[in-house]
């Protein structure tokens, strides 16, 4: 009886794992029609950006048509986890500074702003990326010499942040430590606040976005 149990077990495996080849079309965003290895064409979804594709931003298949272009109610923020305060520097860029060895949470924030007429996004996604690494063979296209356990995600728009209170955000933490190897470098936070689906196989339809690009220093403090 057991015997039996384990060959049916065996048996169903098998005819799920083959039903997932068979009448199924792949579906693929237009930056992946070419085979990046040798071991077979490969289909993917974002993140496109440097890390499954040579793209070096969004718009390689997304469009900025959506109607969050006003910098004055939309809200790109990095804010330090322990203090609560924001990083973001005059010139509107960021700058991060960690202890060598040592690990430093940092929450990314995007949305809208409290009071904003405008139909809020509904999921934001975004990379943190150094645009030196894309075309290199490296499986981490953050900055070299630095860990970092999320330099991307895609969040539904609804998380609370005392600091924004009442803005309509995503808000998920990051923790980053610079090891030995690691330098002041400077990288790019890479974002787009969307509303719809896209399409499957013309990433360009369906979806309402806004692309933007933020410099994000990172600062070695010895």
């Amino acid at each position: 009886m057991k015997t039996k149990a384990i060959i049916f077990t065996a048996v169903l495996a098998a005819m799920i794992g083959v039903g997932q080849f068979i009448g199924t079309e792949n579906y693929y965003h237009p930056g992946f029609h070419e085979n990046q290895n040798s071991n077979g064409t490969a289909y993917a979804y974002p993140p496109g950006v440097g890390i499954t594709s040579t793209a070096v931003n969004c718009l390689v298949c997304h469009v900025d048509n959506g109607p969050w272009k006003d910098d004055g109610n939309t809200i790109v923020d990095i804010v330090d986890k322990t203090t609560g305060k924001s990083l973001k520097q005059p010139d509107g860029s960021f700058v991060i500074e960690v202890k060598r060895n040592t690990a430093k949470t940092v929450l990314t924030v995007l949305g809208r702003a409290k009071g904003d007429n405008t139909e809020s996004p509904y999921r934001n996604a975004w990379t943190y990326i150094d645009t030196s690494r894309i075309r290199t063979g490296s499986l981490s296209k953050f900055a070299s010499g630095w860990e970092c356990n999320l330099p991307l995600s895609c969040r539904v728009v609804g998380d609370k942040l005392e600091i924004y209170e009442g803005a309509k955000i995503t808000s998920l933490p990051m923790t980053l430590r610079p090891t030995d190897s690691a330098r002041n470098c400077e990288i790019q936070l890479q974002l787009m606040l969307t509303k719809g689906e896209s399409v499957k196989g013309k990433a360009e339809l369906g979806m309402l976005g806004n692309y933007y690009m933020k410099k994000v220093v990172l600062r070695v403090i010895e």
